[in-house]
């Protein structure tokens, strides 16, 4: 029987990077220390959990660390005929393999400006970083010389980052996408053709995305907001419609370059499409009479209300017209008895009619003498 000395040195288990929290598959190294023991030659001797053939040197490494690996850790040594006391028992809490976290101050800046991104790791320390930038015409590649936790950036794209720590490295899973977008000082107008101040249900419009300040040199694609616009960037710059109930409402455009996606305007202002309904057209006497005498003379017109300013061409039901007028009134000069009848007109402004007028009766009799006339006529006589 051999006799060991316990002895009362102090012992540690301490874990050889100071991170509070463990992830799994990281690689760690446990480390059996003995206060004053220097100078001797010790074995150790360690209890873990799930291991059935701890090591006997002062370091215990776990390769891809995993849940299984959780629990006390205690070592104690021996030397010649010395024994220690078993240390404390150290803790070790795994948690399952993090998702970096990837902020931005801001996703739109201006020409010239820039913004900084951060990368963080849940609570833990211990870090570098990875950084990666990517557009819908390049693939992923990393940012050279950024291993910081914040960087700045300029350019416009598709940004991401993950956490790297450890010997072997460690790495995280790659954090969600960050989209960068610079914006450009250029206007952006919306404009409509044809440009008539009202426009009715049944007309067909072009609306037109216009980039100003000098964008008529570059090549662009357009974004559109709208009731009756496409929904994905188009290289068409104008969208054309039939007006109807369902397409009044605002519309916005924004342009960015072809050859960079993440270089864009900002949005135009709102421009508001109101499809109207004419009223019905009126037609009206000058003067108001609607019965006359042969030889006078009357204006005959034809009325939109809400139409003004349009640019109607007009179409006339008369009871004497071989060649009915295309403007909004019609001049009887010296009238006859074969101007009697019926008048009504309607509007047409490029393939879009208004209803019919009603009708409206204009009679014309021979002008009667007055009996004077006719003693007047025999005394000259």
């Amino acid at each position: 029987e051999i006799l060991l000395w316990k002895v009362s040195n102090r012992i540690d288990v301490t874990l050889q990077h100071s991170w509070s929290q463990i992830f799994t598959g990281e690689t760690i190294t446990l480390r059996c220390e003995i206060q004053g023991g220097e100078g001797k030659v010790w074995k150790y001797e360690w209890t873990a959990p799930n291991t059935n053939s701890p090591p006997t040197s002062s370091e215990y490494r776990i390769s891809r660390v995993s849940v299984s690996h959780i629990g006390d850790y205690r070592c104690r040594g021996s030397s010649d005929y010395l024994l220690t006391g078993w240390s404390d028992a150290f803790r070790l809490t795994v948690s399952y393999k993090p998702r970096a976290t990837l902020t931005a101050g801001t996703t739109i800046i201006p020409v010239g400006g820039s913004v900084t991104l951060t990368c963080s790791v849940q609570s833990s320390d211990g870090w570098k970083y990875e950084w990666f930038r990517r557009t819908q015409r390049t693939s992923e590649g990393q940012i050279r010389d950024q291993q910081n936790r914040d960087i700045r950036v300029s350019q416009g794209g598709i940004y991401s980052c993950r956490g790297t720590r450890g010997n072997p490295v460690y790495y995280t899973d790659i954090s969600d996408d960050v989209t960068i977008e610079i914006t450009f000082s250029n206007k952006v107008v919306v404009k409509q053709q044809p440009n008539w101040p009202q426009i009715f249900r049944g007309e067909t419009i072009t609306l037109t995305c216009e980039v100003q300040e000098g964008g008529e040199t570059t090549e662009w694609e357009y974004e559109w907001r709208g009731p009756r616009t496409p929904t994905q960037w188009t290289h068409n710059n104008d969208v054309t419609f039939r007006v109807s109930e369902s397409s009044s409402g605002d519309y916005m455009c924004k342009s960015r370059r072809r050859d960079d996606s993440y270089s864009s305007t900002e949005w135009s202002e709102a421009f508001t499409l109101s499809g109207s309904i004419p009223s019905k057209p009126t037609v009206t006497l000058q003067p108001s009479w609607t019965q006359i005498y042969s030889g006078e003379t009357v204006t005959v017109r034809c009325e939109i209300q809400g139409g003004e300013g349009a640019q109607w061409t007009y179409e006339w039901r008369a009871a004497k017209l071989n060649t009915p007028p295309t403007s909004n009134e019609h001049r009887i000069i010296r009238a006859t008895e074969s101007d009697s009848g019926g008048y009504s007109c309607r509007g047409r402004r490029d393939y879009f009619f208004s209803e019919w007028s009603d009708i409206i009766t204009l009679t014309v009799s021979c002008k009667i003498f007055h009996p004077d006339y006719f003693k007047l006529l025999i005394v000259l006589i």
